[in-house]
């Protein structure tokens, strides 16, 4: 079931517990009817930590002119939940998403939220089998043409202060976020933002973080207000 996977990310592992678990959603856990004892929170979260260690080491070892702030905004756009889900999508990790028959229902298979944990959680079990150089080798692989593109276009990713400039040049008012919805686990909660312009709502995102889903907000508006293709 996961061979073709782990012939993707070239890693070959006996662990196929912790595969399993790491594509277990918390939903099943839950499900009387399903025997899952595991899902993938607790391999999300040190997935979440490898990933940032790894990025980071990628970012500081290839743009040795870059200051520490740039640094971490790029690194920002890279472990975003809406870049991880794009990879997970990618890699077809959608489908093998294991749901419990309610989270299916609701269109779990095509959230953001859990594609990005997914993902996540497989660097979290490639880790705890002693995989860190192959997952290291090949997140730079993948990450290779996300990388490029924020680098290049990093002051047009930096939304909130491009929509802030231009509604200040309309009227001087300023943009507007408000938190809708806060849902996920307390280790990893995901913010649902809206963003208004003079009483209107011109975009909404979400993100692991406030600044996150009102970064990702600003850039729909953006792309609304047409300063975006």
């Amino acid at each position: 079931m996961y061979d073709e996977l782990l012939e993707l990310w070239g890693i070959r592992t006996e662990r196929m517990d912790l595969i399993r678990t790491a594509f277990t959603h918390p939903s099943c856990t839950s499900d009387e009817s399903m025997s899952c004892p595991e899902n993938y929170e607790r391999l999300e979260f040190l997935g979440d930590a490898v990933l940032k260690l790894v990025v980071s080491s990628i970012l500081y070892n290839t743009y040795p002119d870059l200051n520490e702030g740039r640094l971490s905004k790029i690194r920002s756009f890279l472990v975003a939940d809406s870049t991880l889900a794009k990879l997970s999508f990618k890699l077809g990790l959608d489908k093998l998403l294991i749901l419990s028959r309610s989270e299916e229902k609701c269109g779990g298979r095509k959230r953001v939220s859990n594609n990005a944990c997914v993902f996540e959680a497989l660097l979290g079990a490639f880790y705890l089998d002693g995989k860190i150089e192959e997952t290291a080798a090949f997140l730079k692989k993948i990450l290779a043409p996300e990388i490029d593109e924020v680098v290049k276009n990093l002051d047009k990713y930096n939304a909130k202060e491009v929509l802030q400039e231009y509604t200040q040049s309309k009227d001087k008012t300023l943009p507007e976020y408000n938190v809708v919805k806060i849902s996920g686990p307390p280790h990893k909660p995901c913010f649902e933002v809206e963003v208004l312009y003079q009483g209107k709502v011109l975009g909404s995102g979400t993100g692991a973080s406030k600044k996150e889903a009102q970064q990702n907000a600003a850039f729909e508006a953006c792309k609304k207000l047409g300063i975006y293709e």
